[in-house]
């Protein structure tokens, strides 16, 4: 047996605003269920749902990160900033990357990063 891909299903309070976010960040919703609290979103071939039906326990902080790796972190960088996300600068790590993070309007958080020298 084999798995064939995964997409991460988000937990959020209201669909639009979430929409909204993932929008700026460069998804575009291939399928939506407004009766549902339900999307489906696409990067590339990124893919991400979100419900607002597992939202259950709102308060309760998140475990999860989502690792968001573009091809050009310093023009999907600039991108989120010019469609006015409030984001930090980029960093260097110790790892290797160069990388942002942030928190979607959920407390669902990002880290958007690229290998530094490009790979």
């Amino acid at each position: 047996m084999t798995l064939n891909r995964v997409v991460p299903m988000q937990p959020v309070s209201n669909l639009t605003t979430s929409i909204s976010f993932y929008e700026k960040l460069g998804f575009t919703v291939e399928e939506r269920n407004d009766g549902w609290g339900w999307a489906r979103l696409r990067c590339g071939n990124c893919e991400l749902m979100l419900d607002t039906s597992i939202n259950l326990h709102a308060g309760n902080p998140r475990i999860a990160v989502l690792y968001l790796y573009p091809d050009d972190v310093q023009a999907f960088h600039r991108a989120a900033r010019g469609n006015g996300l409030v984001v930090p600068e980029l960093e260097s790590t110790f790892y290797g990357m160069t990388e942002f993070r942030l928190d979607d309007p959920d407390g669902n958080r990002l880290w958007v990063g690229q290998a530094r020298g490009g790979g």
